[in-house]
């Protein structure tokens, strides 16, 4: 089985379509492979003149599925799906075109679409993340994100909460770390913090590709600011129990109420203390997005 990812470079999408062939490649009785081709290298002109010519040589390898993430894959997703009858069109999110036009439409349940036809709903995006069952009692990661188009930095507000976990887990291990969008001067202020003696602090510009998902699983939970939704499902996806650190917010749209519906559901917690976090049930949305395509797969063959 051949899988062509369409990318647009985005790492957050890549994750996705990475997760989605871990996950078949995990439960596929063939061999799976995968290739990346970018967005760059595939011009809509050239695809309209293949497919005007009847040529299929965009690949060497003829592709079983094509799977995109981004609005501008999706226009690409479509002129391959044109180019090779015989694969399967696979997006990963809410598509600008109709729905149909895909052979499969994967969208997170908090974009209110219903499960109807061709579309399959997820808890959150997909990620590569498996429970590996390594988690160490009394670990703690504390994973910080910044200021988006959703939420305000508040530096004091984050301050606040750290001090509260490191006070309420004495005995723990608190390994922290930054984002990219974590401002600049707030390691400085929280290193003149007396509660920051108990931390383990790892700047985000300072660990590896890959750290924050190993801490992940040895982690027996994480505490996320609620501006990372997708670091929260990741979390709960490596098994963790999971604490969700405000922010304050700039809107209320749909991203924003899944963390909600995460809080309403007791699968997240914003107490302090680990013994205080819920366990989440199992996370394994891309298990179960490629369990649907491999039986469906499988039924045509």
């Amino acid at each position: 089985m051949h899988i062509v990812y369409v990318s647009d470079g985005k790492a957050g999408h890549r994750s996705q379509a990475l997760g989605l062939f871990k996950a078949m490649q995990r439960q596929s009785t063939e061999t799976v492979t995968f290739q990346e081709v970018s967005i760059d290298d595939l011009s809509l002109f050239t695809l309209i003149k293949a497919i005007l010519q009847s040529k299929t040589n965009v690949f060497t390898q003829v592709p079983d599925y094509i799977i995109g993430v981004g609005s501008h894959t999706q226009s690409r997703v479509l002129l391959l799906g044109i180019a090779y009858p015989e694969s399967k069109t696979v997006i990963l999110m809410k598509p600008n075109f109709p729905f149909g036009w895909f052979d499969h439409v994967v969208i997170p349940e908090h974009d209110g679409i219903a499960e109807l036809g061709n579309v399959i709903l997820t808890q959150g995006a997909l990620n590569p993340i498996i429970d590996e069952q390594r988690h160490q009692p009394n670990r703690v990661l504390i994973a910080l994100g910044g200021s988006s188009k959703r939420h305000q930095w508040n530096t004091s507000k984050v301050l606040h909460s750290i001090q509260k976990i490191t006070e309420q887990n004495l005995d723990a291990d608190i390994i922290l770390t930054t984002s990219r969008r974590t401002p600049s001067e707030f390691l400085v202020q929280l290193k003149q913090q007396a509660f920051a003696e108990q931390l383990q602090i790892f700047p985000v510009e300072e660990t590896p590709q890959g750290w924050i998902f190993e801490e992940m699983q040895k982690a027996e939970a994480v505490w996320v600011t609620e501006d990372s939704v997708s670091m929260i499902y990741e979390a709960l996806t490596a098994g963790c129990k999971v604490g969700v650190i405000p922010v304050d917010r700039l809107k209320a749209d749909r991203i924003v109420k899944s963390v909600d519906g995460l809080l309403d559901k007791k699968i997240v917690s914003t107490q302090f203390n680990v013994n205080e976090l819920h366990v989440a049930p199992a996370f394994e949305e891309a298990n179960k997005v490629a369990q649907k395509l491999l039986a469906q797969y499988l039924s045509v063959k």
